[in-house]
C-alpha cells in the first residue's frame, strides 16, 4: 500500500505517485519503460547547471557535508544545511524553483567554512590545486549574499532580462545582444522549416565575438547527453511499434548533431506517432525559465496510457474542429481545420529534470507554431500525478478556510476534481493547439511575454468552453451547473489563494501564477460577475452571475488570442504588467497568515519510484519491479552519485 505523503519541509510537501496498472504490462512494453526512465534520470544534471553556472558545485559540496562522518549533525546549523540542502535538490539549484528568487540559507556561513575543513577534501568539487579557502571565496558570496546574481529568471518590466537573470544560457552578453544576434538569424533564414533559434545552446560572448555553445553528444553537456543516448539505444531496441523506433532514432539523431532541423525532423515524426501505449518526453523542450523565451530547459518523463481515462480525452480530440469553429475569436484567427489533435490520459513512469520534483499536471507539444498547424499536436494529462494531489488534500481545511459560503464548498466537494481534469484536458488537448498565427507573424514576437499570453490563452480556451452544452451532450459533464465548481476554484486562485506562493513584498514573476492572475483580475475590473466581500476581517470572492463571467471570459480569450496572432508585443506588455503582476500588500498579508494557521505547504513535488529489473534463470531482464520505499534525500542523494556527469 502506497504512502502518497511524504516528507514536509520549508514550503514543500514531498508526495508519492502511484504507477497504476504497470503490472498488466508486457515484458517488453516493461523494458521499453526502464531503458526511457534511464535515460529520463540522466538529464539531471543539465537543468541543474542550466539554472545557474554555480548549481553542480553548490550541490556537491553541500552533499560532501551533509553525507560526512567527521561533524557533528546535532545543532541547528546542520539541521539548517539539512533544509537548505532539500530545497536545492527540489529546485534544481539555489533558485525558488517557482519565483525564481535566491534561497537565503538560515545558517552560519561561518559554520559552513568550519564544516568543509573538517571533511574528507576528496569530497569537494576542488579544481586542480584549489584550496578549500578558495573554494569558499568563489562560493559563499552566491550563496550567502542577496545582492549576487539574486534571481533566476528576471521578468521586471525595463530591466536587461539577460545580465540581471542567474540562469545560464547567456554569459558576457545584454539583452539586445542577444536579441539583435537571433533576429539576424531569421532574417537570414531562407528554409521552408524555420528552427527554434536558440533552443539548445548557450551564448557566449568571447574575445572573437558571439559564439553559440550548442548542446549535443559533441558539444555542450556531452557527457550527460551521451549516456541518455546509450539508454535510447537501447529502448529503440525494445520498442513496441517501428514507428516508436523511427522516433528514438530521429532524437538519437538531434542529440548526435545539436542541429535544430534533426529536432523539427524528430517532433514531426513525434506527434505523427499514434501508435502504442508508451510514450516519452526527452529533451530541451520548455522556454520558461529563459527570461526571453528562447531557451529550453531539459526534461524528462516516461509515461503509459491510462486507457479508461483516455476515453475522456479522446471524446474532446475527436470534437476538435467542432471547438475550433465555434470558438469566440475573430475567424481569420481560427484554423480553418484542425490537425493531429491527439489527447491521451496517461500514467507517469519517471520524472527526470525540470520536470522532476515538482512535475505539471498536463502536457502539451510541440511548442513551434508551425509544426502544430501542419501536422498537430500531442496532449496528455497525468492522471496519477492528479489522484496523488487529490488523495493527499483530503480533509487538509483549505477549501474550509477560504470558499465563502457552504453552497458554493458543497459544489466544489461534488464536482471539483472532475472539473480539475476536465479543464486541464481542454487547456492542454485544444487550447495550445487553437487558434494560428497570421502569416509573417513572428512566434517570438511577445519575447518575454510569450509564456504567459500563452498560458492565457490555453486557459481562457478551457473556462470558456467547460460550460459549454457541448459537455454536457458528449457526456462530460453531468449537467449545467458542474461548471461552476471550476469558475469559483479559478477565480479564487487567481484572485487570492495563490499569493501563497509568493514572497512577502515580491511581486508575480512565474508564467502560469501571472496567467491566472491575468485572468480572474481582468474579469474582476471588467465586469459586475466577481465581488469581493469581507466577513469576520476575512476576504472572500463570491461570483454572483457565471453566465457573464463565461461571457468575460470570452472577451479576453478574443484579445488575448489576437494579441498572439499578430505578435502584438505592446498590447502583451500592458495586459500582464496591469493585471498579472503586482500584489496588493494588506491582502496579501492577510492570505500569507489564514493560510500559515492552515500548517500546509503550499508547493508539492514527488519521489519517483524505483525500477527495479528482476533477473530471470537466463540472466536476462524478466520483469521490473516497482518499490515505493526510498525516501527524499536517500533518492537524491544516489540520483547524484549514479547520474552524475558534469562534475
Amino acid at each position: 500500500m502506497i504512502q502518497y505523503e511524504d516528507e514536509h519541509f520549508a514550503d514543500i510537501q514531498l508526495l508519492r505517485y502511484r504507477l497504476n496498472g504497470f503490472e498488466q504490462l508486457s515484458k517488453r512494453q516493461q523494458l521499453y519503460v526502464y531503458y526511457l526512465s534511464q535515460a529520463t534520470l540522466y538529464g539531471r544534471d543539465i537543468t541543474f547547471d542550466q539554472f545557474g553556472r554555480y548549481n553542480l558545485r553548490i550541490r556537491k559540496m553541500l552533499e560532501a557535508v551533509y553525507t560526512s562522518d567527521r561533524i557533528d549533525r546535532d545543532n541547528d546549523n546542520f539541521r539548517a544545511l539539512e533544509v537548505y540542502l532539500k530545497r536545492v535538490w527540489f529546485s534544481s539549484g539555489i533558485y525558488h524553483h517557482y519565483g525564481t528568487e535566491k534561497m537565503i540559507p538560515e545558517f552560519d556561513e561561518c559554520y559552513l567554512r568550519q564544516v568543509l575543513e573538517q571533511i574528507d577534501l576528496t569530497s569537494l568539487p576542488l579544481c586542480e590545486g584549489e584550496t578549500v579557502g578558495q573554494l569558499c571565496d568563489e562560493l559563499f558570496p552566491v550563496i550567502f549574499n542577496p545582492e549576487i546574481l539574486p534571481k533566476r529568471v528576471n521578468q521586471a518590466d525595463g530591466a536587461d532580462l539577460v545580465t540581471t537573470s542567474a540562469c545560464n544560457y547567456y554569459q558576457g552578453l545584454t539583452q539586445t545582444e542577444v536579441e539583435d544576434f537571433y533576429h539576424a538569424q531569421k532574417r537570414d533564414y531562407k528554409g521552408q522549416q524555420p528552427p527554434s533559434f536558440g533552443l539548445n545552446s548557450t551564448l557566449v560572448k568571447t574575445p572573437q565575438g558571439i559564439e553559440e555553445q550548442t548542446w549535443c553528444a559533441d558539444g555542450k553537456y556531452g557527457k550527460a547527453i551521451k549516456q541518455i543516448v546509450y539508454w535510447l539505444e537501447k529502448a529503440k531496441d525494445v520498442a513496441e511499434t517501428p514507428q516508436q523506433e523511427e522516433v528514438t532514432t530521429a532524437l538519437i539523431q538531434y542529440y548526435k548533431s545539436g542541429n535544430l532541423q534533426d529536432f523539427n525532423d524528430y517532433c514531426i515524426k513525434w506527434v505523427k506517432c499514434h501508435e502504442g501505449d508508451i510514450d516519452y518526453v526527452n529533451g530541451f523542450i520548455e522556454v520558461y525559465g529563459d527570461p526571453l523565451g528562447l531557451k529550453g530547459s531539459w526534461e524528462g518523463i516516461v509515461e503509459y496510457t491510462d486507457k479508461e481515462a483516455t476515453r475522456r480525452t479522446k471524446l474532446i480530440s475527436d470534437n476538435a474542429q467542432w471547438f475550433e469553429d465555434h470558438s469566440p475569436v475573430d475567424p481569420q484567427f481560427r484554423k480553418p481545420k484542425v490537425k493531429g489533435v491527439m489527447a491521451k490520459a496517461i500514467c507517469a513512469a519517471m520524472l527526470g529534470g525540470d520536470e522532476y520534483p515538482s512535475t505539471a499536471i498536463g502536457i502539451n507539444l510541440p511548442n513551434a507554431d508551425w509544426i502544430r498547424a501542419q501536422y498537430g499536436s500531442k496532449s496528455v494529462t497525468i492522471t496519477n500525478i492528479t489522484d496523488a494531489y487529490n488523495k493527499a488534500s483530503l480533509g487538509n481545511g483549505f477549501k474550509e478556510e477560504f470558499v465563502v459560503d457552504k453552497a458554493t464548498l458543497d459544489l466544489i466537494k461534488k464536482y471539483g476534481d472532475r472539473c480539475d481534469e476536465l479543464h486541464t484536458d481542454l487547456h492542454e488537448c485544444l487550447g495550445h493547439g487553437s487558434g494560428q498565427l497570421l502569416p509573417h507573424t513572428d512566434p517570438d514576437a511577445l519575447k518575454a511575454y510569450g509564456s504567459t499570453i500563452e498560458e492565457a490563452r490555453a486557459d481562457l480556451f478551457g473556462l470558456y468552453y467547460i460550460a459549454d452544452k457541448k459537455l454536457i451532450e458528449l457526456g462530460l459533464l453531468p449537467d449545467d451547473e458542474a461548471y461552476k465548481a471550476q469558475y469559483y476554484s479559478y477565480v479564487l486562485n487567481g484572485l487570492l489563494t495563490q499569493l501563497i506562493r509568493i514572497q512577502p513584498g515580491q511581486q508575480i514573476e512565474e508564467a502560469h501564477m501571472r496567467n491566472r492572475a491575468l485572468i480572474a483580475r481582468w474579469c474582476y475590473e471588467k465586469g459586475d460577475a466577481i465581488s469581493l466581500e469581507k466577513c469576520n476581517g476575512k476576504t472572500y470572492v463570491r461570483i454572483t452571475d457565471y453566465p457573464q463571467l463565461r461571457q468575460l471570459f470570452a472577451q479576453l480569450l478574443a484579445e488575448v488570442q489576437r494579441i498572439k496572432s499578430e505578435g502584438d508585443y505592446e498590447a502583451a506588455r500592458q495586459l500582464v504588467e496591469q493585471y498579472g503582476v503586482k500584489v496588493e500588500p494588506t491582502l496579501h498579508h492577510e492570505i500569507l497568515e489564514r493560510y500559515q494557521q492552515l500548517g500546509l505547504a503550499p508547493y508539492k513535488g514527488f519521489i519517483n519510484p524505483i525500477l527495479n529489473p528482476v533477473l530471470g534463470a537466463d540472466g536476462e531482464i524478466d520483469h521490473i519491479e516497482i518499490d515505493y520505499s526510498e525516501g527524499y534525500a536517500q533518492q537524491m542523494l544516489r540520483y547524484s552519485s549514479d547520474y552524475g556527469t558534469l562534475i
